[in-house]
């Protein structure tokens, strides 16, 4: 059961998504040091900082900027 749950939860993101989501906010579930994740419409990223800012966990929300591959790269919002 735990494979299971294992396999399912890392799913294949298709490829054009992280482009679809350029401008959207989300919050930071695990903090950006510079790389980390972050939660995007319910889906879990991994992500990184642009410029190799430090975001904590619930510190700020961020906005996806650019993707590199599976990696997006997201900004504060102020």
């Amino acid at each position: 059961m735990a494979a299971y749950v294992a396999a399912v939860s890392r799913h294949k993101k298709a490829s054009q998504q992280p482009f679809s989501l350029t401008g959207r906010v989300g919050s930071v579930e695990r903090a950006l040091t510079p790389e980390g994740f972050v939660m995007i419409d319910g889906e879990l990223w991994r992500a990184s900082a642009r410029g190799g800012v430090e975001v904590g966990r619930g510190e700020s929300n961020v906005r996806v900027v650019g993707a590199r591959g599976h990696l997006l790269e997201v900004e504060p919002l102020d």
